[in-house]
């Protein structure tokens, strides 16, 4: 699934709040907008009051068990303490603030702040791009819906269509995460750093030409958390990272966070409006009326009616005199005056219409389609060119994460010996031509909040077994599996998605892993099976990953226990902590980071969390990639310029940031050529001025002789939940 910086963003606006797993309460709304705000005021008043009463409690508690704690229970019951504190005045600030849906007057700003507008930063994409032609592209599969939230609106097609497009208040420079200014024209942050001003820019309209307004973006949390729609991570989301939002008539307002945070201005102002005269007909009806609707957007693309053709194809529009066209940040962007996405379900025959010259652009990253199948004449010939490139975007954490509840996982020593029993390096040697790299840790690549001392275990017969030896695992069954003298045997099932490659890729694993005396069982299910059952926590390992969008690494959602377990003590399913880890240290430093205040507390804590991790073995680093490979037809052109040479680096795929466009002269020329077999030689690109340097200390671990080499075909890359 694409995504881009904005929504990862939002969605890393995150506040540390202790007891927040506590269910939802159901709000009640009345007859309209209006009423929904009253009532949801008074809802917030009493849900924080509750808050505070509990912490306040926790408070009393820990003091009472601080004054017989000894050791490490006494050091984790002051750092709980400290948490609590912080809690406790995070709870009276946004009691302070009043409702958290407030009307005011502009003369209500504060007189004294010092506003910024980000226009110093250098510009994105090429002076030479050309606005005009159609980009065509596929999609594996046609969306189940157009609306951007509800009911199966979390697809694989959404960044497409919203979160690549829409314009934030305030966004990240994609080549340095400089904050840059969107629909806000300029910002200021409160002398206490928790509270953002916004000053709307003037010209800014949706699609239909609509003013975009400062109220709009408090209808947009009305409809997404309203009962008229089952959405309860919004619901949960706005209320406990969210203080307060309030419109100074049209073209101001301002957004308070539970605490200061770095980078506030941006993830406060990822937030984006929703068009209230749009939603008119918003009500419990939402899903079915509005399934099919594309709302105005403040972006570059719309979808006309005419333009979705169900089960077949999607067309983005460019919006006709688009308001930011001109502006800094986005007039070298967006070129296309159409972007076509086609369902082909079969990936072979989507690289067969990129072949044809029916498709564009095709990423070539797999080494199957990089080495053999790019082996073609419209290559040779230069029709179609080749370019890799290097980004910067953190590491994709592709790994085995461990289920601790489970049987034998819960063993640290067991978990230690899973560890060396991986052969990752023969995985990478074989089906990824060693192209690709070992990944060292969880979280890896954020430039000033990962640890690069952190180095992955690397597979070691004598060491796997050893550390299952020390597990209590000192037979061995006639099969050649560790059991101990119980009886009980070293089986352990991975759970993962349907796929050829990885049906290979784990086959690897579980033939090198016997020779350490441990069964993997492979369990392979339908992607939506798969998904489900990790959800509901009943897997022992999953082969997955998440894409964890910069500048913020997050390890709240993985490995706090409010994301483990209920109120009662039972596993809580439907969380990303797929490894139902819950330790009360692990808590407060999740906290911590969620709400670090500065650069170096985020530091020390992100590092200490990637020390746990590793040292507590619950996740098995797998690969990681630092390029992007692809193939496009000679008319797709890319920037070469001073400010961005081919894309900005800090992107998860080229096409997210919209820097390409079409040269429809080079088109006809391209094609007047493949006619008559005239040759424009082989292009093969290498951009590497963003890669990364290699550590001068680094090592490649010394990895030990096993069985034979299997030959299976590349993996694709992908993503979990």
């Amino acid at each position: 699934m694409r995504n881009t910086l904005n929504i990862f963003l939002l969605a890393a606006l995150s506040i540390a709040l202790y007891g927040c797993s506590r269910e939802e309460a159901k709000i009640a709304r009345g007859s309209g907008y209006e009423d929904f705000l009253k009532q949801y005021n008074r809802y917030i008043l009493n849900w924080l009051n509750e808050q505070k009463a509990a912490t306040e409690k926790a408070q009393i508690e820990t003091e009472a068990k601080l004054l017989a704690a000894e050791g490490q229970e006494r050091e984790t019951a002051e750092r709980h303490l400290i948490a609590l504190k912080r809690e406790e005045e995070k709870w009276n600030f946004r009691l302070g603030l009043g409702d958290y849906f407030r009307f005011r007057k502009p003369e209500d700003i504060p007189s004294d702040l010092i506003w910024e507008d980000g226009m110093e930063h250098e510009e994105i994409g090429d002076p030479r791009a050309i606005k005009g032609g159609t980009f065509r592209q596929f999609m594996m599969a046609f969306p189940p819906t157009l609306r951007p939230f509800g009911d199966n609106s979390n697809n694989g097609f959404r960044g497409t269509l919203y979160d690549e497009i829409d314009i934030p208040l305030v966004g990240l420079h994609p080549k340095t995460t400089a904050m840059i200014p969107g629909l806000a024209k300029r910002w200021a942050v409160s002398p206490d750093g928790r509270t953002v001003y916004f000053e709307i820019t003037e010209v800014a309209r949706y699609s239909d030409g609509v003013p975009v307004r400062a109220g709009d973006f408090l209808f947009n949390i009305y409809i997404r958390i309203s009962d008229d729609i089952v959405n309860p991570y919004a619901k949960q989301f706005f209320r406990e990272n969210v203080a307060n939002i309030t419109a100074y008539g049209d073209r101001l307002l301002s957004i308070s966070l539970p605490e200061a945070q770095l980078y506030a201005p941006a993830l406060a102002g990822a937030l984006t409006p929703s068009p209230p005269h749009f939603y008119a007909g918003y009500g419990p009806d939402y899903t079915e009326r509005y399934q099919w609707k594309f709302p105005p957007t403040t972006g570059a693309y719309e979808v006309l009616p005419e333009d979705v053709v169900k089960g077949v194809s999607i067309t983005q529009t460019r919006v006709k005199d688009w308001w930011a066209k001109d502006r800094k940040y986005y007039k070298h962007r967006f070129n296309p005056d159409r972007i076509v996405y086609t369902t082909v379900r079969d990936e072979p025959k989507a690289f067969e219409l990129f072949r044809a010259g029916e498709l564009d652009s095709f990423y070539l990253t797999r080494p199957e389609y990089w080495y053999e199948k790019s082996e073609i004449d419209p290559v040779y010939q230069g029709y179609i060119e080749r370019y890799t490139f290097y980004n910067q975007y953190p590491a994709i954490p592709y790994g085995l994460y461990l289920n601790v509840t489970k049987p034998l996982l819960d063993d640290k020593q067991i978990r230690i010996g899973i560890q060396h029993a991986m052969n990752w390096q023969k995985v990478i040697d074989v089906i990824h031509r060693s192209d690709y790299k070992r990944l060292d840790a969880f979280n890896q690549g954020y430039l000033l909040f990962s640890d690069p001392t952190i180095k992955a275990r690397p597979f070691s017969v004598s060491k796997a077994r050893a550390a299952f030896r020390e597990a209590g695992f000192t037979e061995t069954d006639r099969d050649g599996i560790l059991r101990r003298p119980d009886g009980t045997k070293l089986s352990i099932s991975v759970s993962y998605r349907a796929n050829p490659n990885f049906d290979k890729m784990l086959t690897i694993l579980r033939e090198e892993a016997k020779a350490c005396g441990f069964d993997l069982r492979l369990d392979s299910n339908e992607a939506t099976v798969d998904y489900k059952k990790v959800m509901l926590k009943q897997h022992e390992m999953s082969f997955t990953a998440w894409v964890i969008t910069p500048p913020i690494p997050d390890f709240h959602q993985f490995l706090h226990s409010s994301n483990a377990y209920d109120e009662r003590g039972n596993i809580k399913p439907q969380t990303n902590n797929i490894l139902a880890w819950g330790r009360a240290d692990t808590d407060i430093l999740s906290e911590t980071a969620r709400s670090a205040r500065t650069e170096q507390e985020l530091r020390e804590t992100s590092h200490k969390l990637q020390r746990i991790i590793h040292d507590e073995a619950i996740f098995v680093p797998a690969y990681t990639v630092d390029f992007v490979r692809m193939g496009s037809w000679r008319w797709v052109r890319w920037p070469d310029s001073e400010q961005t040479r081919f894309c900005a680096p800090i992107v998860y795929e080229p096409m997210e940031v919209h820097v390409h466009w079409i040269d429809d002269q080079m088109k006809k020329e391209t094609l007047d050529a493949k006619r008559v077999g005239r040759s424009f030689g082989e292009v093969n690109r290498i951009f590497d001025d963003y890669r990364f340097p290699e550590p001068a200390d680094a090592e490649t671990p010394v990895e030990e002789p096993s069985g034979e080499i299997i030959t299976p075909e590349p993996k694709e890359t992908e993503v979990g939940p």
